[in-house]
């Protein structure tokens, strides 16, 4: 699985929502101005961040399914 070109996006994907979800959590722990600022604006990246893995991992367990 690890060849598979879909696979390493998907994982890279779910990566990229760990690191956003990871700087949300911790602007929130560490409070003052940065979460003032940019506390909202991380969450909504959060959100489409994990969208877009959503999408890709249904894309790759149809393509999987399919035989494609």
């Amino acid at each position: 699985m690890l060849e598979d070109p879909l696979f390493i996006v998907v994982g890279i994907a779910c990566l990229i929502v760990l690191g956003v979800l990871l700087t949300g959590i911790g602007g929130f722990a560490k409070g003052g101005d940065f979460n003032r600022k940019h506390a909202n604006r991380i969450m909504r990246y959060r959100i489409y961040a994990q969208a877009v893995a959503i999408a890709l991992i249904l894309l790759f367990v149809y393509l999987r399914r399919s035989g494609g």
